[in-house]
C-alpha cells in the first residue's frame, strides 16, 4: 500500500500559486456548509516522522476559519490520563457537530509505538485495531465525517528531510535523537503501520496515504482529500432519515421483571442493625479502595418513585464526601447533543480510587429514548453494542462496574406518587411526565428486559432490587456493593 505512495509526486510552485486560492476559497465554504449542517469532522493526521505532519496542520489553520478548528495533540500520557482508560483522553476531545476536530497523534500512535518496539504481540495488535474499528465506526453511525491521512516518505527521503530539518538552524530544534532511533526501525515501522492502515481502511472512515516527499503536492492532496469528502458527505447528509415512532409494547411479554420477589421485606429494628454493620463496613472498603487505586463506577436506573435517590443517600453517608462524586443525569443539554451519545458520560470517569454513582445513566438511549421516539430504531439497538464496549473499557482498566435496576410494582407506584401528592415538601418529587411515563408501563417493562438480555455482562451485570419494601431494596443494594468491592479489591 505505501508503495504506491513512493512515485515522485511534486507539485511546481507555478501550479502550487494558482490552484490554492481557489482549494481556500472552497475550503471556507465548505467549513461553513459544515456549520449549517451540523457535521462533525475528525481529521487524523498520521504518518512517518518529518514528513511534514505539523507544517500540514499548521497550513489548514491558516486555510480553514480558525474558529471552527480544534487541534489536540497527545503526547505521553499524564497522571490523570493513566488513571482512566485509554480511549477517555480521546473522548473527551471529540468536535461536536459543526466543528472540526484535528487529532495530530491519534488512537493509531501508542498501538503501533508498542508494536514497532515489540512490547505487544500480533494478537494484542489486532485486537487494538478491532477496537479502534469499533471506535471509529461508533462514530461515524452517529454521523461524523471521519479524514484519515497518512502522511508517507520512503526511507531515503526521510532520511534526507529530517538531515535536512536538523541542519537548518531554525529547524534543528524538532529533530530529536528519538527520531533517529524510529528511523533505524524503520522497516518495522512500515511493516506494522501498513498493517494498521489496511485492518481499518473502512468505508465509514478510509485512509488517504499521501505521498509527503513534496511539500506543495503534500499540501494540496490534503486540502482536496479534505475538500472531497466533505462534499460527498454534505450531499448525503441531505437524505435524513425518518422519525422513529415510540416503540409500542408487543402485548404479553414474559419479562425478567416478573421473576423478582416484591413482597420481601425486612422488619425495622433489623434493618437499622444491618444498615449500620453495612455501612461501617462500606466506610472501610471504600476507603482502602482509594488506597489501592480501585475506581468504581455505580450505576442507578429504575421506576420512577422506586427509592433510587433514598438508597444513593444512604450509600454517600457511609462514605469519605472526598472520595465520591454523584452524577444526576437529566435530558441532555445543547453541547451534549451535539456529541455522540456516551461523550457526556466518558467525561465523569472518575479517577483512580475513587467512586462515580451515576443517578440515571447511558442506559437512557435503551429505555426513554426508546419508549418516548428521541432515538430511532437503528440508533438504540446499536447501542447495545457501544453500552457493551463503553463498560468493557471500564472493566478492563480495573473499574468495577456495579448496575442496580430498582423495581416495584405498579400499585406500589401508585401509592408513593399520591403520597408525594398529599405531603408539601414531597410535591418536587412528582411531576406530569412521571404520570405521562406510568401510562407507558408496559412499553418500559419490555424496554428493561431488552436491556437487562443484552447488556448483564459477566464483569457487569445487572441486578435487579426488590424495591417495593424501601429498607430491603437499601440492604440489596448495600450487601451487594460491599460484595463487589470485596472481590474487586
Amino acid at each position: 500500500m505505501f508503495e504506491a505512495a513512493e512515485l515522485g509526486h511534486e507539485i511546481s510552485k507555478e501550479e502550487y500559486v494558482k490552484d490554492v486560492p481557489r482549494l481556500r476559497a472552497e475550503l471556507l465554504q465548505a467549513q461553513r456548509d459544515l456549520i449549517e449542517a451540523r457535521v462533525p469532522v475528525i481529521l487524523v493526521v498520521s504518518g512517518a516522522d518529518g514528513a511534514g505532519k505539523s507544517e500540514t496542520v499548521n497550513r489548514l489553520h491558516e486555510w480553514f476559519d480558525p474558529r471552527g478548528l480544534e487541534t489536540n495533540v497527545y503526547g505521553p500520557l499524564s497522571d490523570e490520563e493513566r488513571e482512566r482508560p485509554e480511549f477517555w483522553r480521546f473522548w473527551r476531545t471529540l468536535p461536536p457537530r459543526g466543528r472540526i476536530g484535528i487529532f495530530f497523534g491519534s488512537w493509531y500512535t501508542e498501538p503501533i509505538l508498542r508494536r514497532a518496539y515489540g512490547k505487544s504481540g500480533g494478537t494484542e495488535y489486532q485486537q487494538q485495531l478491532a477496537r479502534i474499528e469499533f471506535f471509529e465506526q461508533q462514530l461515524a453511525q452517529d454521523g461524523a465525517l471521519i479524514v484519515k491521512l497518512w502522511l508517507h516518505l520512503s526511507k531515503k527521503a526521510q532520511k534526507r528531510r529530517l538531515r535536512r530539518l536538523e541542519e537548518d538552524p531554525k529547524t534543528s530544534w524538532r529533530v530529536t535523537p528519538l527520531d533517529w532511533k524510529h528511523f533505524k526501525l524503520f522497516d518495522r515501522f512500515v511493516k506494522f503501520s501498513e498493517q494498521a492502515v489496511e485492518r481499518t481502511n473502512s468505508g465509514f472512515a478510509p485512509w488517504t496515504v499521501i505521498e509527503a516527499a513534496d511539500d506543495r503536492y503534500r499540501e494540496v492532496t490534503v486540502a482536496r482529500t479534505i475538500l472531497d469528502a466533505v462534499k460527498k458527505r454534505l450531499a448525503a447528509a441531505t437524505e435524513k432519515p425518518a422519525p422513529h415512532p415510540p416503540t409500542q409494547p408487543q402485548g404479553e411479554v414474559l419479562s425478567i421483571l416478573d421473576r423478582v420477589d416484591l413482597s420481601q421485606t425486612i422488619a425495622p429494628n433489623k434493618y437499622d442493625t444491618r444498615l449500620a454493620r453495612l455501612q461501617g463496613k462500606l466506610n472501610g472498603l471504600s476507603r482502602e479502595a482509594w488506597e489501592n487505586k480501585v475506581s468504581s463506577v455505580l450505576v442507578f436506573e429504575g421506576w420512577d418513585a422506586a427509592g433510587k435517590g433514598g438508597a444513593i443517600r444512604r450509600l454517600t453517608e457511609a462514605m469519605d464526601a472526598r472520595l465520591y462524586r454523584v452524577v444526576p443525569i437529566a435530558a441532555p443539554s445543547d453541547e451534549e447533543r451535539a456529541h455522540q451519545h456516551l461523550w457526556r458520560f466518558w467525561r465523569h470517569i472518575p479517577r483512580a480510587g475513587r467512586v462515580t454513582i451515576f443517578d440515571r445513566s447511558w442506559y437512557g438511549r435503551v429505555l426513554v429514548e426508546r419508549v418516548e421516539g428521541f432515538a430511532r430504531e437503528d440508533e438504540w439497538r446499536r447501542a447495545y453494542l457501544e453500552i457493551n464496549d463503553f463498560e468493557q473499557q471500564l472493566g478492563e482498566h480495573g473499574i468495577a462496574v456495579m448496575k442496580f435496576w430498582v423495581h416495584i410494582d405498579k400499585d406500589e407506584q401508585l401509592r408513593r406518587f399520591k403520597e408525594r401528592e398529599a405531603t408539601e415538601f414531597k410535591q418536587y418529587k412528582i411531576t406530569d411526565e412521571d404520570w405521562r411515563n406510568r401510562e407507558k408501563w408496559e412499553a418500559y417493562e419490555e424496554a428493561v428486559n431488552d436491556m437487562v438480555i443484552h447488556t448483564s455482562r459477566r464483569d457487569a451485570p445487572w441486578t435487579i432490587v426488590a424495591g417495593n419494601d424501601k429498607r430491603f431494596a437499601r440492604i440489596q443494594i448495600l450487601e451487594t456493593l460491599c460484595k463487589r468491592l470485596e472481590k474487586a479489591l
